[in-house]
């Protein structure tokens, strides 16, 4: 028996230690995947970074870093897994509750086994190298950006969002540097050549949204309100500076007030400080305490139009509203991202009408989100607002035009359908029920249904859960000059069954006057009876007001009437849906070339003819063919010469400016433009600014002007800005007349050092692959599609959209088609997360090639 026992008791021992050491397969891979985060929102809580970097003098040398994480553990089933995305020798040493132990490593996590922990506190002590891939290093300035999964690749730690921490951050740095943190600073002690700035703590956060920013920086501070506001930026124009600063901390101001307000909570975090910084990859990103934007979105002088004010507006209202939807709170994974941007773009919409009286907010609305929606949404490539997401390393694929624009459409839709107070007290209530916590849409849509008699669910899982859009027909029969019947048909664009529920405006145009009427659709086809019995008009106008979503009627012998409709509205969403109409070969191309001729010339409000100037160029580069484009080239350049010289206003001259700068490339065109460039010629009212030269410098390198090497020189000399002046002389190569050092200078780009500065890398191959230098360019096609999935490996988010659409996302040949669909049949392992962003870049190719093969 005592034999017996003791076997027994050994069984159990080996038992229990293999159990010890033992990993789920599904928990331990590289990422993070969604059962990985399940497991670690039970096993812990109450988490504690208490980070230390130290930052050296040269850029060349690694960061040193100290963590000390305090935690509870709930249960000891499986090891603590903590992700860090670097080499295993960036780890020097681990200590658990007061004792060194061996450093285990494996698949991007360090493992920390449970004969080490504790049920309860537990404290961790790692010393280790900083990773570097999201720390943006720069001679003299860096700064962190770490959405979604990027916190790992600096410091170990839960890099998922509903593992919420608060951190006390410890940063040493060179002494003429300021420092920025999610916290108040509270301290500071120069050693040396170095001071230690030394943090407070900060409120939980995600560790997506923590943030430092270090560096030569200039600092502005702003103490009108109760909200006292700390600004770090580098820009050096002394007008933009004077023209911007005051601007830029209204505007915040302005957004806190209208969301304490709309939500009913109040400014939830400590403070409300903001970086610009001149390579910022995005616009803004809303860290806590410590947003960070794109400098040159936030600094404008005198010449900004309208519409850069604007976009500036909104962009700042858009990294507010985050502080509550977002930040406040959370998603509990990042198949719901789309969750904090939505609401983010669509307070901003709300915020941005006080700031702007004098703006119609309804046409802006159409403006800023239906082109980008639909640019994504009609192509193969097309996603649901809601995506599935495994593994949090995939979480950058999921953004994009679809989360960013047509969310906000579904939301305007949702807030028509639930009553606007209705939709204000449930957001209201989502937010004071999840503050400093996470939820899903599921919580929201169980908010609103107690709210409304629609059917949530059932509404929630055509917008939200599927893609694409209907394309909208018409039955409407006469008894002569009378409508006897009016019906309205839909169907899915892609085939399917799909029917989406809303609400849009129709109107019918008579010779004095407009009969609207508001169409409510829930089955696939809807009769209009009110319509009935009236006078046959002379155009029907739907979508008048811009709120329906999907494909319109439009008869091709009403399109040049487009410019005549005197709703800004309805006149610009008539121009969004002939182009849609166009796109899908309904219109002939040159047709709608003629229409965006004539909008050009008659057009009189500044966002309307952005718009048009925008799909004009598309069509003009990527839809005429090669002969067509020459023989428009000289019309279409002479036209938006002569109108320069009219009494416009300057916003209007801005726009027409940069089509013709865009175009001007005829022997006779660009020395026009290079009359303007040197100063020669002066247009009036046309005010330019370095950014204006600059632009048009590189315009004229591409467009081969006999002196495109002095010009090229000259504006280098030129340009006032260091961080700018960096940007043009990494341009060069791409500027330049030699094509084995254009050659040269793509193909530096398969080594990741040289894709640092993304925004620089983008513009440089919108350069190279400029559709007047496509026949010497067109090989390298291949190369940016087998660099793909290593940029987005070791990118950002937007990274790989972006370098797409800059390298084959500008052809429209037969050749590049070809090559396409070499590579997709050649990969068919290929990435379906990244075959998605690819045909969303190449969805002109596509349809270059079925309107071509349909006309022949």
């Amino acid at each position: 028996m005592k034999t017996v026992l003791t076997l027994s008791l050994l069984l159990s021992i080996i038992v229990l230690s293999c159990k010890s050491e033992k990993v789920q397969p599904d928990l331990l891979s590289n990422g993070i995947s969604e059962n990985l985060a399940i497991y670690r929102k039970n096993q812990v809580d109450g988490v504690i970074y208490r980070l230390d970097f130290k930052i050296p003098l040269q850029q060349e040398d690694s960061i040193p870093a100290k963590l000390e994480l305090n935690l509870n553990i709930n249960t000891l089933d499986q090891p603590l897994y903590l992700d860090f995305k670097e080499k295993k020798e960036n780890l020097i040493s681990v200590s658990v509750n007061g004792k060194n132990i061996p450093i285990d490593y494996r698949e991007q996590h360090l493992i920390i086994d449970q004969k080490h922990l504790k049920i309860g506190e537990n404290i961790l002590k790692i010393d280790f190298i900083a990773g570097e891939l999201s720390l943006n290093r720069n001679p003299d300035f860096l700064y962190t950006l770490l959405v979604p999964d990027r916190a790992s690749t600096v410091f170990p730690c839960f890099d998922q969002p509903n593992i919420k921490a608060e951190y006390i951050l410890h940063i040493t740095a060179p002494k003429d540097w300021n420092v920025m943190a999610g916290a108040p600073e509270e301290k500071t002690i120069e050693k040396d050549d170095f001071t230690e700035h030394q943090f407070g703590k900060t409120d939980k956060m995600s560790t997506y949204l923590f943030s430092f920013v270090a560096g030569k920086f200039e600092e502005a501070i702003s103490e009108k309100e109760d909200l006292t506001m700390h600004m770090l930026y580098r820009e050096t124009d002394p007008e933009k500076i004077e023209y911007s600063v005051d601007t830029i901390f209204d505007l915040h101001q302005q957004s806190v007030d209208f969301l304490e307000d709309y939500t009913g909570h109040p400014f939830p975090f400590q403070k409300l400080d903001f970086a610009a910084i001149p390579v910022f990859q995005y616009g803004g990103m809303e860290h806590v305490g410590a947003i960070q934007y794109r400098e040159s979105s936030l600094f404008l002088d005198h010449t900004a139009t309208e519409s850069q004010k604007l976009s500036r507006g909104k962009l700042i209202a858009h990294e507010t509203s985050h502080m509550w939807f977002g930040d406040l709170v959370t998603m509990q994974w990042f198949n719901d991202v789309w969750m904090k941007e939505v609401f983010a773009n669509f307070m901003a919409d709300k915020i941005a009408n006080p700031a702007f009286p004098d703006i119609n907010h309804d046409l802006l609305f159409v403006l800023n989100h239906y082109p980008s929606a639909y640019g994504e949404d009609r192509t193969r490539g097309t996603n649901p607002i809601r995506q599935d997401l495994e593994n949090l390393k995939d979480a950058g694929s999921l953004y994009g035009a679809i989360i960013y624009n047509k969310a906000p459409i579904m939301m305007r839709q949702l807030e028509l359908a639930v009553g606007k107070e209705k939709f204000r007290e449930s957001i209201r209530e989502y937010i004071k029920t999840y503050a400093y916590d996470n939820a899903d849409w599921n919580n929201l849509i169980e908010i609103l249904d107690g709210k409304t008699a629609l059917d949530m669910k059932k509404w929630s899982a055509i917008w939200v859960n599927q893609s694409g859009r209907p394309v909208f027909s018409d039955d409407v029969k006469y008894d002569k000059d009378t409508i006897s019947s009016f019906e309205i048909l839909q169907q899915a664009e892609d085939g399917s069954d799909k029917i989406w529920p809303q609400t849009f405006k129709i109107g019918l145009i008579y010779p004095n006057s407009t009969r609207i009427f508001t169409v409510n659709l829930t089955d696939r086809k809807t009769q209009i009876n009110e319509i009935e019995g009236l006078p046959k008009p002379q155009n029907i106008i739907y979508n008048y007001d811009g709120l329906g979503y999907g494909v319109f009627p439009l008869a091709e012998n009403t399109v040049m009437q487009i410019p005549q409709i005197k709703d800004e509205v309805a006149r610009a969403y008539s121009y969004i849906n002939s182009y849609e109409k166009t796109l899908n070969g309904e219109i002939d191309v040159l047709a709608e070339f003629k229409l965006l001729e004539e909008g050009l010339k008659s057009e009189k409000n500044e966002f309307i003819l952005n718009l048009i100037s925008s799909e004009l160029q598309s069509i003009f580069w990527h839809f005429l063919t090669p002969e067509q484009r020459d023989d428009h080239q000289k019309e279409l350049e002479t036209l938006v010469y002569n109108a320069l010289k009219n009494n416009l206003k300057p916003n209007i001259k801005k726009t027409l400016f940069n089509v013709f700068s865009n175009v001007a490339y005829s022997e006779e065109g660009r020395e026009k433009l290079y009359k303007i460039w040197k100063k020669d010629t002066k247009i009036a009212d046309l005010r330019l600014n370095e950014d204006d030269f600059t632009a048009m410098a590189q315009d004229l390198a591409v467009y081969k002007h006999p002196k495109r090497a002095e010009i090229l020189e000259q504006t280098e000399d030129f340009i006032s800005n260091p961080d700018k002046k960096k940007r043009f002389q990494f341009l060069l190569p791409a500027l330049s007349e030699d094509e084995n050092e254009r050659d040269a200078f793509f193909n530096s780009f398969k080594e990741e050092k040289n894709r640092e500065k993304e925004s620089w890398v983008t513009a440089a191959a919108n350069l190279i692959n400029h559709p007047l230098r496509q026949q010497s360019a067109i090989k390298h096609i291949q190369l940016s599609q087998d660099l793909v999935e290593e940029i987005q490996r070791t990118g950002d988010i937007f990274f790989p959209k972006a370098w797409l659409n800059s390298t084959i996302g500008n052809y429209s040949g037969k050749e590049a088609y070809d090559i396409l669909q070499n590579f997709l049949t050649s990969h068919p392992d290929f990435s379906p997360i990244l075959k998605k962003k690819l045909l969303q870049a190449t969805d002109d190719l596509y349809r270059v090639q079925s309107i071509r093969i349909d006309k022949k």
